[in-house]
C-alpha cells in the first residue's frame, strides 16, 4: 500500500491557505477532511483502493434530495448542466445528487486540488439553489421542506 502521507499534506496546506485550521475540519477517518463552502458541505477523501491498488483523492458535495415528483424533468436537468460542468461530475447514489470529482493521487499538485475544491464548492452552492429553486426538494441542511 501506499505511503499518502503526501498528500495528507497537500490537502492541509490548501485548507490553510483557505485560512481554515486543517485540525478543526479532519473527519474520523485518516485522510477525510470536511469543510464548509456558503450553505453547502465539501467532503474530501484521500484513500487507497485495494480493488484498483491505487492512491485517489476525491472531492464532493451534496447537492439535494432527489426529488419525489417531476423526476424526468430533474434528471434532464441535471443531464444539460452537467455538460457545462468542467473536471467535476453529477453522480447519484441513494436518494441524493451529489458533484464528485476523483483522480488518481499520482501527479496532483496544490494548484489542481485548489482549484478542484474550488469547482466542488461554487458549484455545489449554485446548483443546490438551482435545483432547490426549480424542484422544491430539501438542498443540503434545508430542514423547511417534506418530501
Amino acid at each position: 500500500m501506499e505511503n499518502l502521507q503526501k498528500y495528507y499534506d497537500l490537502v492541509e496546506e490548501v485548507i490553510k491557505e483557505l485560512g481554515v485550521e486543517p485540525a478543526q475540519c479532519k473527519g474520523e477517518e485518516a485522510g477525510q477532511w470536511n469543510l464548509q463552502k456558503g450553505d453547502v458541505p465539501v467532503w474530501i477523501d484521500v484513500f487507497y483502493d485495494e480493488n484498483n491498488k491505487g492512491s485517489y483523492i476525491q472531492v464532493m458535495t451534496p447537492v439535494c434530495e432527489i426529488p419525489t415528483i417531476n423526476r424526468e424533468a430533474f434528471f434532464i436537468e441535471v443531464l444539460e448542466v452537467g455538460h457545462d460542468l468542467f473536471g467535476v461530475a453529477f453522480t447519484k447514489y441513494e436518494n441524493w445528487l451529489y458533484l464528485k470529482s476523483i483522480r488518481e493521487t499520482e501527479g496532483l499538485d496544490k494548484s489542481e486540488f485548489r482549484a478542484t475544491m474550488n469547482r466542488i464548492g461554487t458549484y455545489g452552492e449554485d446548483y443546490a439553489a438551482q435545483f432547490r429553486k426549480y424542484f422544491g426538494d430539501k438542498a443540503p441542511g434545508d430542514s423547511s421542506k417534506d418530501n
